[in-house]
C-alpha cells in the first residue's frame, strides 16, 4: 500500500530537490545535506550544479526510521504516528479526557541506560506524560517535526548530528519556540565550552545529577493542569 507520505507512482518523480526532501522528512535543509554527505541518501548534481536526491533512497530512509506515515509538511501538527524509535505511553492516558492534551516529551539520547533512567523518572513523577525516544540526532529532528513536543531533552554528544548542531537547526523553525529545551550531558562545564554557542539560556543537567534535578525541571516545563499531582 502506498504511503500518503509520498506521491503515487504515477505522480512522483524519480528524484527530489534538497528542499523537497527537507519538507518530506520534516527536517532543515542543512540536515538533509549532511545526510547526503554521509551517503545516507543517494544524490547527484545536474549539469547546472543543482543537487538531486533519489526518491527510492528517501523512501528507504523514511521506512527505516519509521516515518512512512508522516505528512509532507516540515512541521505538522498531526498526532504522532507509532514511532520506530521507542515510546512510553502511560496507562493513565486512556483515562485522560479527549479535550486534554497529554504532555509530550521527546528524548534524543543514544545511551540505553539514560533512556531507561529518563523513562523511569517520567513514569514515576509524570504518569500523564508521553515519552518518545530517538537514538540519534537525525531521527530526533524528524520525530520532532511530527510530534512538536512540549519538552525536548537532548544529549550534547549524539551520533550522526551532535546535540549542539541539532539545537541550532531546530531554532531555525518558528515552531520550536513552543517547546521547552533541556540539555543533559556527561560533560563538565569546561568540556562544554566548545558547545557554548548552542547552550546560552538553556537549562543544562549534568548526568550524575539527573535523578536529583530532572523532576523539578520538568515540573516547570510541562503544561500546567495537565500533569497529575
Amino acid at each position: 500500500m502506498q504511503s500518503d507520505k509520498f506521491p503515487s507512482e504515477r505522480q512522483a518523480p524519480d528524484h527530489y530537490t534538497t528542499l523537497e526532501v527537507a519538507k518530506i522528512l520534516g527536517m532543515a535543509v542543512r540536515s538533509v545535506q549532511l545526510m547526503v554527505d554521509r551517503n545516507e541518501l543517494e544524490a547527484w548534481k545536474t549539469p547546472g550544479g543543482h543537487r538531486r536526491i533519489s526518491r527510492t533512497s528517501v523512501e528507504r530512509w523514511a521506512s527505516a526510521h519509521g516515518l512512512a506515515g508522516a505528512g509532507s509538511a516540515p512541521i505538522s501538527p498531526a498526532p504522532p504516528p507509532a514511532p520506530a524509535t521507542r515510546s512510553s505511553t502511560p496507562a493513565a492516558q486512556s483515562a485522560t479526557p479527549a479535550s486534554v492534551h497529554a504532555p509530550q516529551i521527546l528524548l534524543i539520547e543514544d545511551s540505553v541506560h539514560f533512556q531507561n533512567l529518563v523513562g523511569l523518572i517520567v513514569k514515576q513523577h509524570f504518569p500523564g506524560a508521553v515519552l518518545q525516544v530517538a537514538n540519534d540526532g537525525i531521527t530526533g529532528l524528524a520525530l520532532y517535526g511530527q510530534i512538536q513536543p512540549d519538552v525536548l531533552i537532548v544529549d550534547i554528544l549524539l551520533p550522526g548530528i551532535d546535540g549542539a548542531t541539532l539545537i541550532t537547526t531546530l531554532r531555525s523553525h518558528p515552531q520550536f519556540a513552543r517547546s521547552h529545551l533541556i540539555v543533559v550531558t556527561s560533560l563538565d562545564e569546561a568540556q562544554r565550552e566548545p558547545y557554548a554557542f548552542a547552550l546560552q539560556g538553556v537549562k543544562v543537567i549534568h548526568k550524575p545529577r539527573l535523578v536529583a534535578e530532572l523532576p523539578a525541571v520538568l515540573a516547570t516545563c510541562l503544561p500546567q493542569g495537565q500533569v497529575p499531582s
